[in-house]
């Protein structure tokens, strides 16, 4: 049989382990003080077309679509490696997000280390040069 005091000296590492295992039990970020980016999207470019973002600093992501078709910022491995605020999950759809003509959306998130590729999924735009890519350091 186990003593009581070390049944307890194996309980409290192993709680620890699985609190900090669980990412729901991290503190929502500051998004008051949030780094805000603009990405305009328009005739088959992003400007910028090369996003330098922070890794762990929360960020806003304003994508603002000036042309009048719609476009979509598409970067899965960047969206699948950030931590994204709860109620922007949904604004996600197969790794990227859909901006209608003059129209904007904003995302907050907090990017991960890496370089990821950036494009617009719909038909030729990336063809016609709307890539890009986004690297957080």
């Amino acid at each position: 049989m186990i003593a009581p005091t070390l049944r307890f000296a194996w309980t409290l590492p192993i709680a620890a382990v699985l609190i900090a295992a669980d990412p729901s039990a991290a503190a929502e970020p500051d998004w008051s003080h949030a780094q805000r980016v603009e990405v305009d999207l328009s005739s088959f470019r992003f400007s910028p077309a090369t996003i330098n973002l922070k890794a762990g600093q929360p960020t806003l992501l304003h994508l603002a679509n000036s042309g009048s078709g719609g476009h979509d910022f598409t970067a899965k491995e960047f969206f699948a490696a950030a931590a994204i605020r709860p109620q922007d999950r949904t604004r996600i759809a197969r790794g990227g997000v859909e901006i209608g003509g003059h129209e904007s959306v904003e995302v907050a998130l907090v990017p991960a280390r890496g370089q990821y590729p950036l494009r617009c999924g719909h038909a030729f735009h990336s063809t016609f040069g709307m890539k890009g890519r986004i690297l957080v350091q």
